[in-house]
């Protein structure tokens, strides 16, 4: 089989496979604002009853806007709600939001046309968060933090006290170089009745619209982890159509974006239930309702959760949770991936630059498949060498294909030819490209990576197009040192010809990080053919 035919294949099962992925993100029309959720309210979830939405659609238990309380410490910049304690604000410090300007990348806001917060508070018998009661008004001894030069960690107390003179302490606690915070509850029973509390955490979101493309198909959307689903997508569709209500050892749920993601992670070793909800408003809530917990009087009880916030860190989110990481989707070659990218990591840590990391990546996997490569050149040699015969019968049997069939197969059996010796290398290579294009397109640490020169940033295009056509330009040459085949159909020759042309304009918008990887990868794979050439052409093979 020739080398053109087996450059149309890598490229349509490419293309095909980018179009299936954005059409498993696109699947169905997103829910609009204004649906109605037929499903039971998030408030009466197995009889929990979480604070959610009136009947208007806004909810009841929005914190207020005023008197925030502000914590900064070397990652994060906060604003904590006093109303219920709610994280209304959340930014990253050491990302921004475009490369050449300092405002950081804001996760968590709140504004009049967009809602993206983190709530948590007591529920239960003697909860202090309630659609009925509302929420707890705590106070606070300073209205802005700031974790110091030499601390390590930062505390932020909130104080409520009941009417019935049960006190509460809501505290935050922020670690230098981490974007987990703790969230704990001390409870103090000073009455003389049990109390019966739970702790609940959710994430609270205004839906939008996927912002994907067939180039970038990235989701936005919900995840959770029980016992028995390690890592499970939960968009805003299935959300709208199925509440969760799971009940598990452990787990998460948590939100997820381009690079980032916002998850609660209730203790592991206590029974939460796992559940969701879109209320009327057009807001999807996802969260977890921990262990219920009696509290004697006179006794005192701790209560403790987790809540991240930052970037997708395969390490960082391994350190909380052991399937955190999977957020990190790379999709049904995960197993390929992870070893891919524990090398691009390897690469970075010592050439420190992600453009020469992944030349030295895209380096090693053709070295490896170098083998299939060979065995991929040699075969196409025989089979151009057998283009003379082939031309003889086409010219003899006419369009007798049946005929034609035959005596080409017998002409392959005769001189121990397999036909398709060319393509399977390339059938077998597809994994390993595809695993490192998610690889690419999911490591966070790409994002504003830059190369040399003009490309700043490799997670975006390449603003000058240079690279795309210097791609397109090692295609040119690739097809040239392979001279069309006489018994190809003129419409295939075409096609071939228009190839370097399509690619090129197709790869226009990749992320510059994908097409230095495939340009690398070409002129390695011209460098082969010529060596793997020149060795045949001693055999008499070409």
């Amino acid at each position: 089989m020739e080398s053109q035919r087996n450059i149309l294949l890598i490229g349509l099962l490419f293309v095909s496979f980018l179009m299936w992925q954005q059409w498993q993100t696109d699947k169905a029309p997103q829910p609009v604002a204004q649906q109605t959720v037929t499903q039971t309210n998030a408030a009466t979830i197995n009889g929990a009853d979480v604070p959610e939405a009136d009947s208007t659609g806004m909810p009841v238990d929005m914190p207020a806007t005023k008197n925030l309380i502000t914590v900064k410490t070397d990652q994060l910049d906060i604003k904590i709600s006093p109303v219920g304690g709610d994280i209304v604000y959340a930014a990253l410090v050491a990302h921004k939001v475009e490369i050449d300007k300092d405002d950081p990348f804001v996760i968590l806001e709140q504004t009049n046309d967009h809602t993206y917060i983190a709530q948590s508070g007591l529920i239960g018998r003697d909860g202090i968060d309630s659609s009925a009661k509302g929420r707890a008004a705590f106070a606070a001894q300073n209205t802005s933090y700031t974790l110091a030069d030499g601390q390590d960690t930062l505390s932020v107390p909130l104080t409520f006290t009941a009417d019935n003179g049960v006190t509460y302490v809501k505290t935050f606690t922020f670690t230098r170089g981490q974007y987990d915070v703790g969230v704990d509850y001390n409870i103090s029973n000073t009455s003389d009745t049990a109390l019966q509390v739970q702790m609940y955490g959710q994430i609270k979101q205004s839906i939008k619209e996927s912002e994907s493309s067939m180039m970038m198909p990235t989701y936005r959307g919900a995840a959770f982890s029980t016992q028995d689903t390690r890592y499970e997508k939960y968009d805003f569709e299935d959300m709208a159509d199925k509440n969760l209500g799971k009940v598990t050892l452990g787990g998460w749920a948590a939100m997820l974006q381009h690079y980032f993601v916002s998850a609660w992670i209730p203790p592991a070793t206590d029974s939460n239930t796992i559940f969701s909800s879109v209320s009327a408003g057009g807001l999807a809530n996802i969260g977890f309702r921990g262990a219920l917990y009696d509290i004697a009087p006179g006794a005192t009880q701790k209560i403790s959760s987790q809540f991240y916030v930052g970037p997708k860190n395969q390490e960082a989110l391994s350190a909380i949770s052991e399937t955190l990481n999977l957020v990190v989707d790379y999709g049904f070659l995960w197993w390929l991936a992870i070893p891919i990218h524990w090398l691009l990591m390897f690469y970075q840590s010592f050439v420190g630059n992600w453009g020469m990391a992944i030349i030295l990546i895209t380096l090693t996997v053709r070295g490896l498949l170098y083998p299939l490569t060979k065995a991929q050149y040699s075969s196409m040699a025989k089979m151009r060498n057998l283009q003379p015969k082939l031309a003889e019968m086409k010219e003899r049997f006419g369009d007798d294909r049946q005929k034609m069939g035959q005596a080409m197969m017998e002409l392959y059996k005769k001189e121990k030819v397999n036909p398709m010796g060319g393509c399977l290398p390339i059938l077998l290579q597809m994994p390993i490209f595809i695993a490192l294009y998610w690889v690419l397109l999911e490591s966070y640490e790409l994002r504003h990576a830059p190369f040399m020169l003009w490309i700043d940033d490799l997670s975006v295009q390449d603003p000058y197009y240079v690279l795309p056509l210097l791609m397109g330009v090692s295609m040119f040459l690739m097809q040239k040192m392979q001279p069309m085949a006489p018994t190809m159909d003129p419409m295939q020759v075409k096609m071939m010809q228009w190839m370097p042309v399509i690619f090129t304009v197709f790869f226009l918008w990749f992320p510059a990080g994908l097409v230095l990887y495939w340009l690398v990868g070409n002129l390695v794979a011209i460098t082969q053919q010529k060596i793997i050439y020149a060795g045949l052409e001693k055999k008499g093979l070409k």
